[in-house]
């Protein structure tokens, strides 16, 4: 089915505090060299404490509004992408909503940890291309420092916060979406997780900490082994060579991993764009971040073909090809 959905502005936000590699050096035993070298991150921003995801989804709402001159009162569907809600219930959506006054839309949180944004475009590209909306606002929100254990050094040094929307609207002419690819592997969800009231999986304790937890190693090799295909075969959905692709942008897990999918596939570590050096690894909202990184440093040009591909937490993996073309 041809898409008839459009990405037509995009805004951003990430709290003014940070944390920085030196700081990290005062909490567990490592270091900015060792840091730098195995994740590519300098810093990150967290939130203070009366900071939460919908404080910063309104903020990066507001950002896009300015940006591209955008009203939301014609919006008729909010999904919201975010593994760390204020509340388990209300949604994040349905204060995006009130805090907006938007007056008539449809209101979801969507879970789908790291690949989150690009779940939602995908799930946003099919409600408009079947006709049953015509303007989604798609809001990435995490506030992943409150869900991190600042004693395991092995992922303490990787999460940030932060915010990202865009608005996906009907354009049959002219439409973003080119194609998609998804999966999924839940046989590996013990290898990263956040417990809630189940205390064990697949027969296994968990953690009861109510931090995330993760075995770094399981989660490169999966990664390793599922992106080159996931790439190759989403290339292949589009009836497109890499050469046609003018940017990759993975989510921003840690630079190492990158430059593993980057060595396998034969995409250039020069026609990737990332948002961990400073940003940390933000989950769900480190892809439009690089792409607002992009398009702030002049790399992202109208017109241009963009890879994205967001993975993690499930295990779940979505990659989507789209054309760069708000206007």
């Amino acid at each position: 089915m041809n898409s008839k959905a459009r990405i037509t502005s995009i805004g951003t936000y990430v709290p003014d505090k940070k944390m920085t590699n030196a700081d990290l050096e005062k909490l567990v035993d490592t270091n900015n060299e060792w840091i730098v070298q195995r994740t590519g991150m300098k810093e990150r921003s967290i939130t203070e404490p009366n900071e939460f995801a919908s404080t910063l989804a309104f903020k990066a709402v507001e950002n896009l509004k300015e940006a591209y001159n955008k009203s939301l009162q014609d919006v008729d569907f909010i999904i919201v992408s975010t593994t760390t809600p204020d509340y388990v219930f209300p949604s994040v959506a349905c204060q995006i909503q009130d805090y907006f006054q938007i007056p008539q839309t449809g209101a979801i949180d969507l879970n789908a940890t790291c690949a989150g944004f690009t779940y939602a475009l995908h799930v946003a590209n099919g409600l408009i291309t079947s006709g049953l909306h015509k303007k989604i606002l798609v809001v990435a929100t995490e506030t992943l420092s409150k869900a991190t254990d600042y004693q395991d050094r092995s992922t303490c040094i990787l999460f940030g916060d932060g915010a990202a929307a865009v608005l996906v609207e009907y354009d049959e002419e002219n439409p973003s979406f080119i194609a998609h690819h998804v999966g999924t592997n839940g046989e590996g969800g013990m290898h990263v997780y956040r417990a809630n009231f189940s205390e064990t999986m697949f027969g296994k304790e968990l953690s009861k900490s109510g931090k995330m937890v993760q075995n770094g190693r399981e989660v490169y090799k999966w990664v390793a082994r599922t992106l080159p295909v996931g790439i190759e075969q989403l290339l292949k959905n589009a009836q497109i060579s890499l050469n046609e692709v003018n940017w990759f942008i993975p989510h921003s897990a840690n630079l190492r991993m990158i430059e593993t999918v980057c060595e396998k596939t034969g995409i250039s570590l020069n026609q990737t764009l990332t948002s961990m050096e400073y940003m940390g690894n933000t989950s769900s909202v480190s892809i439009p971040l690089a792409l607002h990184l992009g398009l702030k440093e002049g790399k992202v040009k109208e017109g241009d073909t963009l890879l994205l591909y967001g993975f993690g937490g499930g295990l779940t993996h979505c990659g989507l090809i789209v054309k760069w073309d708000p206007k």
